[in-house]
């Protein structure tokens, strides 16, 4: 008997038993649809979070007062490395809010060449900005900024103009406003926004120019900020408990190590540290909070693979005892195929054939409904379709290692029935 013949005769009895070949694939297949579903949207979110974080440079930093936690569920991971000493410093120096004076020396007295400094101050988020006859979904978030603020940000202007160094000082309620608050005030034409007064929050905002879209994602929607300066907002809705933060652009991105400490060097002495004292400020570079949420990524990932590789095994023990049940069904035509001169390999060879298509049909039937269902997600981001190609490939081969494995002792079982008892079993 030829391998050929081996694998029609496998692929006639997986036909023939066709409840409970089904039932064998989708035990094996939940295991790779889980893996492959869950790869696949952790991929689409990777790719969105790399999209964020392009748009604001590889080559600036930020400097606040605090670190950032950036966590999924109860536990907590901090984005940068603590000593013990830092951590008992830490006690005593963090905690306190970088004020106007700490942000506006340190923009004064940087002087590194080249480099350009902005001083942010956060407004209030999910507020609604309405015209007289529109008004926006409570989805908008207010940020004050200085002249440098688009720049470091990575915004242009579609229509109107940046702030002057006047109305910066001053905090006169002029703005600017995304495209998508833009287009919702003003869906006719975007232009008409410029000099127009909007409500935001309730109070009164002249427009002086629109944002262009660069790209919101499903983590950061870059079209639906109001931006005013600082001073506005410091006058509007600052407490004695608001910091700012301080953004800095280089223009090489091989100084950006020497740049970052230079800024340290800078801001400690307008922080009043000693020598001793341990910075009670945090320097974060642009990519720095994509870097730790991709890392939190990585570890739903590994616990993705743990879940599939236990429901694996379940399948490949639930596959051997349908060989098994197969094994002695066929007992009798195990016997006849014996007596017609089949030998043990070739009956090895059935067997086994049977056992990996099974496992081969589940990992297909897995692998599609994973990245079709993942890419859901990836839909919702507004990322391209996804497709983890290493882990279709490597689910490919685990699953042909599942069938081998189950296949194997089923099969040395049936090739080593004695022909004459086995055309005498009932």
């Amino acid at each position: 008997m030829t391998y050929k013949d081996s694998l029609s005769l496998s692929w006639k009895n997986i036909t023939g038993n066709k409840l409970r070949t089904g039932i064998t694939i989708i035990i094996i297949a939940l295991g790779i649809f889980a893996l492959i579903l869950i790869i696949t949207a952790i991929k689409a979110a990777s790719n969105s979070l790399t999209s964020s974080f392009s748009t604001m440079g590889a080559n600036s930093f930020s400097i606040r007062f605090k670190d950032r936690n950036i966590h999924f569920g109860g536990g907590q991971r901090t984005s940068s490395a603590k000593t013990k000493a830092s951590l008992k410093q830490k006690k005593s120096n963090d905690g306190i809010p970088i004020s106007y004076e700490e942000a506006k020396a340190f923009k004064e007295r940087y002087a590194f060449p080249g480099a350009k400094v902005g001083i942010v101050l956060r407004g209030p988020s999910s507020i609604i900005v309405n015209t007289n006859s529109r008004k926006t979904n409570p989805d908008v978030s207010v940020l004050g900024g200085d002249e440098n603020y688009l720049e470091l940000n990575g915004y242009k202007l579609a229509y109107g103009r940046n702030f002057t160094q006047a109305e910066i000082e001053t905090g006169r309620n002029i703005c600017l406003i995304g495209s998508g608050i833009a287009t919702k005030l003003f869906p006719d034409n975007n232009a008409r926004a410029i000099d127009a007064v909007i409500s935001v929050d309730h109070v009164p905002y002249r427009v002086i120019a629109v944002l262009q879209d660069k790209g919101s994602t499903a983590f950061f929607n870059t079209s639906k900020v109001i931006i005013t300066s600082f001073n506005n907002i410091r006058r509007l809705y600052a407490t004695q408990n608001s910091s700012y933060n301080i953004a800095v652009m280089v223009a090489d991105l091989k100084q950006m190590d020497i740049a970052t400490g230079e800024a340290k060097g800078t801001f400690r002495p307008i922080r009043k540290l000693e020598t001793k004292n341990a910075d009670n400020f945090y320097i974060d570079k642009s990519d720095s909070i994509a870097e730790a949420l991709l890392t939190n990524l990585g570890f739903l990932e590994k616990g993705t693979i743990g879940i599939a590789f236990i429901t694996l095994i379940g399948a490949a023990i639930g596959l051997m005892n349908i060989m098994l049940v197969a094994v002695n069904e066929r007992t009798k035509e195990i016997g006849l195929a014996k007596a017609l001169g089949s030998t043990r390999k070739d009956i090895r060879s059935q067997f086994l054939f049977e056992s990996v298509i099974i496992s081969l049909m589940g990992a297909v039937a897995g692998i599609i409904a994973g990245i079709l269902v993942g890419n859901v997600v990836a839909l919702i981001l507004h990322t391209g379709f996804v497709v983890p190609w290493g882990w279709v490939i490597a689910g490919i081969f685990v699953c042909s290692f599942v069938g081998l494995g189950a296949g194997l002792y089923p099969a040395h079982k049936a090739s080593k029935l004695d022909p004459i008892v086995a055309l005498r079993y009932e």
